[in-house]
């Protein structure tokens, strides 16, 4: 997933303040803040450098360049970039983590295909299955917990 250009996203700016629940049918770039939920099943979310959100999240695709606050729920994939600052669960198929990027808390790779009724190809709730389940990421560091995994 690329950063977006404007026309082809619904864009949220710097200055907007989201308390709510937020949901639709189009990708949606966060530059802001949002409180609450945001529900983009068939659509991606960009949570851009400025963008503070404490929301649970569900989408098909996830990128988190700034702050991020609860958890995430995607059909595809979810992606840390080294900017980003998550605390939260994350659940997904495929999940890239930047070495630079802080994340508090566990990840949970759901098998393609799989209902969201938990049927589970790994789930990492220690920290050295987190490392493994996101080392496709390439010199991940992250804190799961009390401990650092680098």
């Amino acid at each position: 997933m690329e950063t977006p250009k404007t026309a082809e996203f619904a864009h949220i700016g710097k200055s907007v303040i989201i308390k709510g629940e937020l949901s639709g049918s189009e990708d949606l770039y966060v530059d802001g803040q949002v409180e609450g939920s945001i529900e983009l099943s068939g659509n991606r979310l960009i949570i851009g450098p400025h963008g503070q959100v404490r929301a649970n999240v569900n989408a098909k695709g996830v990128i988190v360049q700034g702050k991020l606050e609860g958890n995430i729920r995607t059909s595809e994939r979810a992606e840390l970039t080294k900017s980003a600052v998550v605390t939260g669960d994350i659940v997904t198929q495929r999940v890239a983590i930047e070495e630079g990027a802080y994340f508090n808390g566990k990840v949970d790779i759901q098998r393609e295909g799989a209902k969201t009724d938990g049927a589970k190809m790994a789930s990492a709730s220690s920290s050295s299955t987190a490392a493994s389940a996101s080392a496709g990421a390439g010199g991940t560091a992250m804190k799961t917990g009390a401990n650092d995994v680098k």
